[in-house]
């Protein structure tokens, strides 16, 4: 499984989640391709109402469309503002974790 994003070929821009027509500009021409993977915290929160703590975050892709997910395998005080982050996958759901150095 990958993350799959809407490429625009009237716009040239990416978008997420892949459809047609393109919400950006209204194009028919949309194609679907795999992310990098890769993006940065745009803003985050921890969520205190579950057994255990979780972090959602949203995320702006290399590419560039922002998504919200949730961040795992990251000490909470990690989870920054500015994070660089990499996709992982868990039972073919998609989330992020902070890159390691």
């Amino acid at each position: 499984m990958s993350l799959r994003l809407g490429r625009c070929g009237g716009c040239g821009r990416d978008h997420h989640y892949p459809r047609v027509p393109c919400p950006l500009c209204g194009s028919t021409d949309v194609t679907e391709v795999d992310a990098q993977g890769t993006g940065t915290i745009y803003s985050h929160s921890v969520t205190h109402q579950a057994s255990e703590p979780y972090v959602i975050a949203y995320v702006t892709l290399t590419e560039g469309p922002t998504l919200m997910t949730n961040i795992v395998d990251t000490p909470h005080e990690d989870v920054v503002i500015g994070a660089q982050v990499e996709l992982v996958e868990r039972d073919d759901v998609p989330f992020f974790r902070v890159r390691r150095a």
